[in-house]
């Protein structure tokens, strides 16, 4: 696909095995990404390593979707549950292209609004993009009905990792108005 001079439709694709090569190839340019601000380093063979990807197609309980962007590729997102009974968006990454272009805020708010239920959506401070556009995703998704925490990242992770900070909301629940998209 050439440049995106045009307005595509972005659809979220269950990433069944013939998309897992592409998750997996997107994964190397998020993983690049938050080397930035999660200090990831490639291993020697140039790779960025996800050992924990591998689940979001073993495990039924988790899931990957392709964001499409049109015909093309435009990101994904990875989800799965969490003890407390809601489900966490554990990645979600839009190509550079396609940024700020609305294609990562509509992939996002088809996710929430497709699945109605409590969503709990974890980034870090230190990405300021990332934080301006969850908390304009949830005001956008459930109106003021949202709640922010900050947690330490867990376990198996290493030490010194900044803090994540959590935006927890309920796409499900009743007497919220989700705001207008602007």
């Amino acid at each position: 696909m050439g440049p995106t001079t045009d307005s595509a439709p972005v659809t979220l694709l269950p990433a069944t095995a013939e998309l897992r090569p592409v998750i997996e190839q997107l994964t190397q340019l998020y993983r690049h990404d938050m080397s930035e601000f999660l200090g990831h380093l490639p291993a020697a063979d140039g790779r960025f390593g996800f050992r924990g990807l591998p689940l979001f197609f073993d495990e039924p309980e988790r899931e990957a979707l392709l964001i499409r962007y049109g015909t093309a590729p435009g990101g994904f997102v990875l989800t799965c549950p969490l003890p407390e009974g809601s489900t966490s968006i554990s990645a979600f990454f839009v190509v550079r292209a396609l940024r700020r272009r609305g294609v990562g805020r509509q992939a996002a708010l088809q996710l929430l609004r497709s699945r109605p239920g409590a969503w709990a959506i974890a980034f870090q401070e230190a990405n300021g993009g990332a934080a301006r556009f969850w908390r304009g995703i949830a005001t956008a998704a459930v109106g003021s009905a949202w709640h922010e925490e900050t947690r330490p990242v867990p376990p198996p992770a290493p030490a010194g990792l900044p803090d994540d900070h959590w935006i927890f909301l309920d796409t499900a629940a009743q007497g919220h108005r989700p705001a207008h998209p602007r």
